[in-house]
């Protein structure tokens, strides 16, 4: 006898039509799933290497930054190094300049003219004295102006004096001394020798 199947094979073709839809659809999601998971492992893998890089390259301009600092600190340490060099420079330029000056002075005053004060601030040079007239006193700034070490002389006070029977001029005068320090010192040192 035959047999007859009496089951709605409809029934069963979309239950299995409906597994199969299912096991694709749980199929895909588990590819799915899988691709979002290596999508996030591959970018957290970029991350990490980027913020390893950025890691590197901020240790690097710490370390960068250190040296800039510390070139700095050796510029302001250089220029303060060659402040100082133009000092000791011009301080051996200008040792010879007080004998000059003393030498000067001996040359300069006349007879008859005593210095009681010599005071100098910077390059000038202010004499005190006594003078048996004011001519002599002339006759000083007169020398100090054909100098080769003084220059410009000028005169702040004369007065007459009498001590005694004498009677003399209380002077103060002013000159301008030639530094060797400056190139026009220089000039003046090598028209002196």
């Amino acid at each position: 006898m035959p047999r007859i199947n009496l089951l709605p094979w409809r029934t069963e073709l979309r239950q299995r039509r409906k597994k199969e839809f299912l096991v694709a659809l749980a199929g895909t999601l588990i590819v799915a799933a899988g691709a979002v998971y290596l999508s996030k492992l591959t970018v957290q893998g970029w991350t990490s290497a980027q913020e390893g890089r950025n890691q590197i390259l901020r240790a690097e301009i710490t370390e960068i930054d250190k040296q800039i600092a510390e070139i700095e600190g050796l510029q302001s340490q250089r220029e303060r190094l060659l402040a100082r060099m133009q000092v000791i420079t011009q301080l051996q330029r200008s040792r010879p300049e007080i004998v000059h000056l003393f030498d000067e002075l001996v040359n300069a005053i006349p007879e008859g003219t005593n210095l009681v004060e010599v005071v100098q601030a910077g390059d000038r040079v202010e004499l005190r004295g006594v003078a048996q007239s004011s001519t002599r006193v002339s006759a000083l700034m007169r020398n100090i102006d054909e100098s080769d070490w003084l220059r410009n002389p000028g005169l702040d006070i004369v007065e007459a004096v009498t001590a005694g029977v004498d009677r003399n001029s209380q002077f103060k005068v002013f000159a301008q001394q030639v530094s060797t320090a400056t190139p026009e010192g220089e000039a003046a040192e090598g028209a002196a020798q």
